[in-house]
């Protein structure tokens, strides 16, 4: 993990501000993506386009005209070791425009993201990922809710392994002779100032849940690299090996 966010951080991300994005699903959604990985990766790819193209638009322009990326790392568990499925998503917190017909490559920061936008942009990617599930024939929806498909659900009962997931997604025993009863949990109350905070960055919908309050700027970057061969030379490269210079900021 330490190497892995090395590599990131001295070859791979521009020196420019980051804001995480993470996004959590409904408990039917974590069920299917921990049996279905297939599913998972193609609601991904719906997710990034939604939020790029809402930094995009927010910067001012349309998708050829401006692009921006992102580093995602999927995590499987929560803080009580539960099967929670969820994006982390580190997002140049802007958009890189020109960079060709002779136009300077520049980076464009976007202001902090309101209420209002969150809120419609988790709607935005509810509806699009629930959308695509069914077109996959792995979900049903009834009035905003989300339902695995019965082919499904039976497919899933000839894994053994599917009911400890199902388990621990709900925080219930899975195996012995408690096996279904509610797992008890501490949690820690956060005081009404954090609360807060917290609240105005987070957009929900149908289950969905997305933050995007954590954002680092450029200037905050760890000043020397842990591995002696990298340097700050080595910057980003997209999949067009266009190369991003680390100062321009307009």
């Amino acid at each position: 993990m330490a190497d892995s966010a090395a590599l990131l951080v001295d070859e791979i991300l521009p020196h420019q501000a980051m804001r995480q994005w993470v996004l959590s699903v409904p408990f039917p959604l974590r069920f299917l993506f921990a049996s279905n990985p297939k599913a998972m990766t193609g609601s991904l790819g719906i997710v990034y386009r939604a939020i790029s193209t809402h930094l995009t638009h927010k910067a001012g322009f349309t998708k050829p005209m401006a692009q921006t990326g992102a580093v995602t790392l999927i995590q499987c568990f929560g803080g009580a070791l539960n099967l929670n499925i969820h994006f982390h998503m580190l997002f140049l917190d802007g958009v890189y425009t020109g960079g060709s017909n002779g136009h300077p490559l520049r980076f464009r920061r976007v202001k902090v993201p309101t209420k209002d936008e969150l809120i419609k942009l988790t709607h935005t990617i509810a509806h699009r990922v629930a959308c695509y599930l069914e077109r996959q024939g792995l979900v049903e929806r009834d009035t905003g809710n989300v339902y695995l498909t019965p082919e499904v659900v039976d497919a899933s009962d000839d894994d053994p392994s599917n009911q400890l997931l199902g388990s621990s997604i709900t925080y219930r025993i899975a195996v012995g002779p408690q096996q279904g009863r509610k797992v008890f949990t501490l949690q820690t109350l956060p005081d009404s100032e954090s609360d807060n905070s917290f609240s105005s960055s987070v957009g929900e919908s149908a289950g969905f849940s997305l933050h995007a309050g954590v954002v680092t700027r450029a200037n905050e970057r760890a000043t020397k690299s842990r591995r002696p061969q990298a340097s700050w030379s080595a910057c980003a490269g997209t999949s067009r090996g266009r190369r991003y210079p680390q100062n321009v900021y307009q």
